[in-house]
This record gives C-alpha cells, structure tokens and sequence, in this order.
C-alpha cells in the first residue's frame, strides 16, 4: 500500500510559505515579501522587520507578491511602523495586491503606513 497520497494531503494542508528578501537601496531596507501573511507564516517579515539598536530606519516593504493578509499582518505591519517611528525612522508599503490594498483600507492601515502603488514611488524621499 502506498503511503503517497497521504503524503500529498499533508503537503496541501501546510499553509503556503512566506518568504522575505532583505536587500538595501540608498541606505533604504528593502523587504520584498512573496506569499501569504498570516498566523502560521509571519515570522520571516518579523525577524526582516526588528532592526533594533538601528538609528532612524527607513524601510520599505515590496508587497506585490503578497497574496493574502490576515489580521496577524496588520498586526505585525502596526507594530513595525510604532517601532520604526519611535527610532525617528518611517516605514512604508509598495505595490500591495488589490486584495491586500482593500484590506489595509477598511482598518484604515493606509491612513497610518504610508501606501504606494510602485516600489520606485516609495523609495522616492
């Protein structure tokens, strides 16, 4: 009896990954996020996020790969922004999906983390 198909159950029910690339432009942390962001998956965008001991960061996170968004990444997004701001630095998000811009508009995250449709508008000082 093959164990295979339980196998490829298992596989469909792990959520779907999350993964964050740090890179830097003209001093800025850019954070390109692909994947959904929630409960289960968050922890590689919190560990991309805490920049402690850092003075003033400047951070922008590219969204467009983000597919999905729950509470848990609003969450995360606030306190990273609370953090950032605290540090005399500014956090903001590029290119969200429509999906993820709709949310972040009905909890009014984007009247609080500035929103920009293209990674090049963020980055502009």
């Amino acid at each position: 009896m093959s164990e295979e198909p339980a196998m490829n159950a298992e596989k469909a029910q792990q959520p779907p990954r999350l993964t964050v690339v740090a890179t830097a432009t003209d001093g800025i942390r850019v954070l390109t996020a692909a994947g959904e962001i929630d409960h289960d998956t968050v922890g590689p965008l919190r560990q991309a996020l805490d920049v402690p001991g850092l003075p003033r960061p400047r951070i922008v996170i590219d969204m467009r790969r983000v597919t999905f968004m729950d509470s848990t990444g609003i969450n995360t997004l606030l306190l990273a922004h609370r953090a950032v701001t605290a540090a005399d630095g500014w956090l903001r998000l590029a290119a969200p999906a429509d999906n993820v811009v709709r949310l972040l508009r009905i909890v009014g995250v984007d009247s609080v983390i500035d929103c920009h449709d293209t990674l090049r508008q963020a980055l502009t000082p």
